[in-house]
């Protein structure tokens, strides 16, 4: 196997030692090149030889949802746009979104979405540099150089069906992180320095077919499969030198929380994770991607990796956007 499909490690602090940095658990100052991109930078050439080889077929996959495939949506401040049709005369056709929300369906949250606590934003980017038309920590970072490589599908949701314990998504289930690591052994699979890691658990498609009663249900609880927050999520991104973390879930972490270990450091979210994985690591994070037709190619073909490209909206100061992402085998 040549060096390039091995994966080509970052020569980077391990996570216990970033557990020394402040804040505890940053990354801010290890990406000296191109640092407003985060762990992006593990994904480099390499990494995109290493995605091209697992190209064989010609088979294209989308892993967004349609625009408004979220509605009513389970963020309630994130309404589905309105698409509205524009004639100048009668042979031309123009169109506007209106209440267009970048987060309110598949999306990748930008570095700017969440700050730390007591410490700022990602590197210590001031806070009046966050701003709309300022770079700074924008989305369009990842649009400028778009995020590719060889992306590895995780196929939890069949893990845990093959082994006798399928997922409730109506109890909102947290998985800990240990799943990961059981269901690439079964999959025969592992996560090389800089992929793209995509989580399947079912829960996106799984809500899209939820009648409206359950719907309003789970919305109302805000409560929703996902990780656990715990240390143990943010170490095994790091160590294992993730590029982008993505899943078809609404938070990637469970909803309601269901750990204690940011209690203190996040009290705004109640302890959730976010700002450990963006405003502090610098992860990419994917949410309410579409991995389904993916996912059933993987199952009927015995392949989890494809050449995944991600190429948010170029909109400078960008807090989030649909990923714009794609899957090639």
């Amino acid at each position: 196997m040549a060096e390039a499909d091995l994966g080509t490690r970052m020569d980077v602090p391990t996570y216990a030692e970033l557990r020394g940095h402040v804040p505890p658990g940053s990354s801010w100052g290890v990406f000296r090149e191109h640092p407003e991109r985060g762990t992006a930078n593990f994904a480099g050439a390499a990494q995109v030889l290493d995605g091209v080889a697992s190209v064989s077929r010609g088979a294209v996959f989308t892993l967004d949802h349609a625009l408004d495939a979220f509605d009513p949506p389970m963020a309630r401040a994130r309404s589905a746009p309105r698409h509205e049709l524009l004639a100048a005369h009668a042979e031309a056709r123009d169109d506007v979104l209106h209440g267009f929300y970048l987060q309110a369906t598949s999306q990748v949250d930008g570095l700017r979405h969440r700050r730390a606590s007591g410490h700022g934003f990602y590197n210590g980017v001031p806070d009046a540099d966050i701003r709309a038309g300022h770079p700074a920590l924008g989305v369009q970072r990842w649009a400028e150089k778009p995020i590719v490589g060889r992306g590895v599908v995780i196929d939890v949701e069949g893990l845990l069906a093959a082994e006798g314990d399928p997922l409730d998504h109506r109890g909102g289930p947290a998985l800990d992180v240990d799943v990961l690591d059981r269901a690439l052994a079964a999959q025969g699979e592992r996560v090389r320095p800089g992929d793209l890691v995509l989580v399947h658990t079912g829960w996106a498609r799984w809500f899209l077919d939820a009648d409206t009663d359950l719907r309003a249900e789970v919305r109302d609880a805000r409560r929703a499969t996902g990780f656990r927050q715990t240390l143990d999520l943010p170490e095994w991104l790091w160590d294992h030198q993730v590029a982008l973390f993505a899943t078809d879930t609404f938070a990637v972490e469970v909803l309601p929380v269901a750990g204690d270990a940011y209690l203190d450091s996040a009290p705004e979210d109640a302890g959730m994770m976010h700002q450990e994985l963006i405003a502090k690591l610098g992860v990419p994070l994917g949410e309410l991607w579409n991995l389904t037709d993916l996912v059933a190619d993987s199952r009927a073909h015995g392949r989890w990796d494809a050449l995944v490209v991600v190429k948010p909206l170029h909109l400078v100061g960008g807090v989030g956007s649909p990923p714009n992402a794609t899957a090639l085998r």
